[in-house]
C-alpha cells in the first residue's frame, strides 16, 4: 500500500517502498529511492539520485539536494534545508522549538558534502557547514563553519576535516 497525492511529482525511475505516504505538492527527482514507512509532508523537495531509507519523516517544505542519503528513523522538521552530496546516518533529528524561549526558531541546514553521524540532533538555529562532519550521538547547538569536525553532547569543535 502506498498513498501518493495526485499533485505529487515523481521523477523517472523513482522507487517507492511499502506503506509510504507522499502528500500534496511534493517533488522527488529522478533515480531516488524512498524506503518503507516513510512520510513526506506537503511541499517537500527531494533531489535526484537520493536514498531515503525506511521509517523517515520529512516534514513540510523540506529541501534535500541531489545525491544525498539518509539512514532510517530520521525526522526533518519543516523548512529544513539539506545540501547536495550529504551523507546522513540513522536517527538524525532537526528541531525548531526553543523550550526556554517558548518560540520556534529557524530550521537548521546542512551544507553540501557534509557527513552526519548516527543519532545526531540539530538544535534550533544550528547549521552544519559545507564539508563538515558531526560525530555520532552529538547534539549540535551552533553554526559550524566549512570543513569542521564537531562531536559530543553538547557538540564542540574538534578539528578541521583535513587534519583527520
Amino acid at each position: 500500500m502506498r498513498d501518493i497525492a495526485k499533485t505529487a511529482k515523481l521523477g523517472k525511475d523513482v522507487v517507492v517502498g511499502k506503506f509510504v505516504i507522499i502528500e500534496d505538492n511534493v517533488e522527488i527527482g529522478d533515480n531516488t529511492f524512498i524506503g518503507d514507512y516513510t512520510l513526506i509532508r506537503s511541499g517537500a523537495r527531494i533531489g535526484k539520485n537520493c536514498k531515503v531509507k525506511s521509517y523517515n519523516e520529512i516534514r513540510n517544505n523540506v529541501t534535500i539536494g541531489d545525491n544525498s542519503s539518509f539512514g532510517s528513523r530520521c525526522t526533518l522538521c519543516a523548512n529544513t534545508i539539506i545540501g547536495n552530496n550529504v551523507d546522513v546516518k540513522f536517527g538524525f533529528v532537526t528541531t525548531t522549538l526553543d523550550f526556554k524561549k517558548k518560540v520556534d526558531l529557524n530550521a537548521g541546514s546542512v551544507g553540501d558534502n557534509a557527513t552526519v553521524g548516527a543519532n545526531v540532533t540539530l538544535m534550533p538555529g544550528a547549521s552544519i557547514g559545507k564539508g563538515s562532519m558531526i560525530g555520532a550521538c552529538s547534539q549540535l547547538r551552533h553554526v559550524t563553519k566549512e570543513n569542521e569536525v564537531w562531536y559530543g553532547n553538547p557538540a564542540k569543535f574538534y578539528k578541521m576535516v583535513h587534519e583527520l
